[in-house]
């Protein structure tokens, strides 16, 4: 997440309704538009099970209280507004009690094609489909409850297995790559990449191997994670993911797949 945003939290009302204007309506309209068909030719059916039954407004941003309640019966999530930038240890409590942080404001158009911080197309159009599965929830459940107990010389290393799964995880369907990451699913470049192009390694699904990898934001990722049986994503939630960081730690991180950000093209 970057350090520094041009964009300003949106504040909810007391009903938690946020006031969008028609232009902010319009940018959400454009985007799903442009999106829905890119997440159909290249996301997993986990993913786009989960967009049928979080069942989104296609022509205005939605509304987090309205989303929650959807969540709520399903899995016994929440959605609650967040300014765009909150640190590790607010994210891993947020989860721990099964409250999903969405940056309450959507991107300007100059940013269409992309836009580094969390915005809330990508919380709830890329988040929010995988929440309405109890198995995905849980797992996200369990990252938090790891991060509870985590100090933050852990969170780094920690939400490297968030980072790899839930935000830019790659599944195997039918012979071939499948996105389940959220990050994936809201980027119109990025998704179809992912899965397609020669570019990025693919690497086996590994705990171990995840957590010492690291990563840029602001790139398209030039390594993915392939789960080629979900139950071992879900089976992760058992483990003592700290115990597991720690390992990590011991071996050191892998040297970076990309040139530094001062350098990069």
């Amino acid at each position: 997440m970057p350090k520094s945003t041009s964009y300003a939290a949106k504040i909810p009302d007391a009903q938690g309704h946020i006031a969008y204007d028609a232009e902010e309506d319009a940018v959400w309209r454009d985007l799903y538009a442009r999106q829905l068909p890119n997440v159909q030719a290249h996301s997993a059916r986990a993913y786009l099970d989960g967009l049928a039954r979080v069942g989104l407004p296609e022509t205005r941003v939605p509304q987090c209280p309205d989303v929650s309640e959807t969540l709520r019966a399903l899995t016994g999530w929440q959605v609650q507004p967040v300014p765009a930038l909150i640190p590790f240890g607010k994210f891993f409590s947020m989860l721990a009690e099964r409250a999903f942080p969405a940056a309450s404001f959507i991107r300007r158009r100059e940013h269409f094609d992309y836009i580094e911080e969390p915005d809330i197309f990508h919380e709830l159009f890329g988040h929010t489909p995988l929440l309405t599965d109890p198995r995905f929830a849980g797992f996200s459940q369990a990252i938090g409850q790891a991060g509870l107990r985590a100090g933050p010389k852990e969170y780094a290393w920690l939400i490297r297995l968030y980072w790899f799964s839930i935000e830019f995880g790659l599944v195997v369907e039918d012979g071939g790559y499948k996105a389940l990451g959220s990050g994936l699913a809201s980027s119109v470049t990025e998704l179809p990449w992912s899965v397609q192009d020669k570019g990025p390694e693919r690497r086996p699904f590994d705990i171990i191997d995840i957590l010492r990898t690291p990563y840029r934001i602001d790139i398209h990722q030039p390594i993915y994670f392939v789960i080629e049986d979900l139950d071992d994503l879900f089976a992760a939630a058992e483990r003592d993911l700290l115990a597991d960081v720690h390992a990590a730690q011991a071996l050191g991180l892998h040297a970076p797949a990309y040139p530094p950000k001062d350098d990069a093209a």
